[in-house]
């Protein structure tokens, strides 16, 4: 199959794109290199060292014998230049990762919050447009999140997209099913909720074949297929604002940094490991809709947990301490999260679940490379408002120089 990994350079983009390449199918990544550029502005780098994405997808064809074919097009902003990628190449399958990834990068100031909708939203809509335009019937999947939800207690598992519900009309009660609606806790949450109400006029109105995966916070490091050569091993975010909470933990402990929980660190989130999060593309790929089905949407994850107990355990497991500070973001102090994810475990995933071993191999790769971290991008102080900035901790070490006088 001839895929388009749209984002393919990101942090679930390229093991996508590795796997896929190794199933044998034909893959295309589409990237403007955005994140690349955003490491710059935050004066970060990825934990792991990087090769730039021609190196890597040379390295690839060198261990493998595949090819992997790389094309810089920036989606949001080059609406032509899709359009006529997408005639020339006729992809049979679009996979769209190519949005800003980040919650508290979308709320850093007035300036991120638009580059963040202006982005995400235009570069999807700008694909289904141009997927319209040129009649090609691609699968689109599309990388959502679960946190278009928010993280409400509303005391039942979240359905996988839609909710039954039944409404008074003249004539007595009719059920219907809905879009299990949104509230989303971020501008980057709300550009996802957007994607979702474009899915479903371009699927009821040209009968475009889109799978929406609502998908958990993902950690982890390797898949097969980044373990196969050193320089196909896949980004690693540990910056306050692109690093996710557990693998974050994991890299505070092997450098000796306090593990930093935010608030009273009762927030559940649902997780997903990142071998897992490309087996569910592929499973999600052997399932597609047909032309004028509604939108298919799975939950993308694996387990639930709240930041205390994730705290607690990698606590346990290395000797780290925890350090509980101010909360950054505006969200309940305490919540509940059950899910439902039962269309993937009915086409076979088998879950990862958090397991000592795994997240010792995050501790040991942390160690390799701890002495590319920058331990002043550690704290997470990208705050919501500017009332919570005002408390935000920017030096959780207690490093800071301070005044005698």
């Amino acid at each position: 199959m001839r895929i388009a990994v749209l984002g393919g350079d990101g942090f679930v983009g390229w093991p996508t794109a590795l796997h896929l390449s190794n199933l044998g199918h034909e893959v295309h990544i589409v990237d403007n290199l955005s994140r690349r550029w955003i490491d710059t502005e935050l004066g970060v780098q990825s934990l792991t060292p990087m090769d730039s994405i021609q190196e890597r997808c040379r390295i690839w064809h060198q261990e493998t014998g595949r090819k992997i074919h790389f094309h810089l097009l920036n989606l949001a902003t080059e609406y032509e230049r899709l359009k006529s990628w997408l005639a020339d190449e006729r992809p049979e399958a679009v996979i769209h990762f190519a949005e800003q990834r980040a919650a508290p990068y979308s709320m850093k100031t007035d300036r991120h919050k638009v580059y963040t909708v202006n982005n995400n939203t235009n570069a999807t809509h700008n694909l289904l447009a141009a997927l319209v335009e040129t009649g090609i019937d691609a699968h689109l999947i599309h990388l959502g999140t679960m946190g278009v939800y928010g993280y409400s207690s509303v005391g039942a598992p979240i359905p996988e997209g839609y909710l039954d519900v039944e409404i008074d009309t003249p004539t007595g009660k009719k059920a219907q099913q809905i879009l299990y609606p949104t509230r989303p806790g971020s501008v980057y949450h709300m550009t996802k909720s957007l994607d979702q109400i474009l899915f479903q006029f371009y699927a009821q109105n040209d009968g475009l074949r889109i799978t929406d995966l609502h998908q958990g916070i993902v950690w982890g490091t390797h898949t097969d297929q980044t373990r196969r050569h050193e320089q196909l091993i896949n980004r690693f975010d540990y910056d306050g604002d692109y690093g996710t909470v557990l693998n974050r933990f994991l890299i505070q402990a092997a450098i000796g940094y306090p593990l930093t929980v935010h608030g009273t660190g009762g927030q559940t989130r649902a997780f997903i490991h990142v071998q897992d999060s490309v087996r569910c593309i592929e499973l999600a790929l052997q399932d597609a809709p047909e032309a004028g089905d509604r939108v298919r949407i799975f939950n993308q994850m694996t387990e639930t947990h709240r930041v205390r107990d994730l705290a607690e355990m990698i606590a346990k497991l290395t000797g780290a301490e925890v350090a509980y500070l101010p909360n950054p973001r505006k969200e309940a102090d305490e919540n509940d999260l059950i899910v439902k994810n039962d269309q993937f475990i009915a086409l076979g995933l088998k879950p990862i679940t958090l397991a000592e071993g795994l997240l010792s191999e995050v501790v040991d790769v942390a160690k390799k490379y701890a002495h590319r971290i920058d331990r002043s991008r550690v704290p997470a102080v990208s705050a919501w408002t500017k009332d919570i900035a005002k408390r935000v901790e920017h030096d959780p070490e207690g490093k800071r120089l301070r005044s005698v006088s």
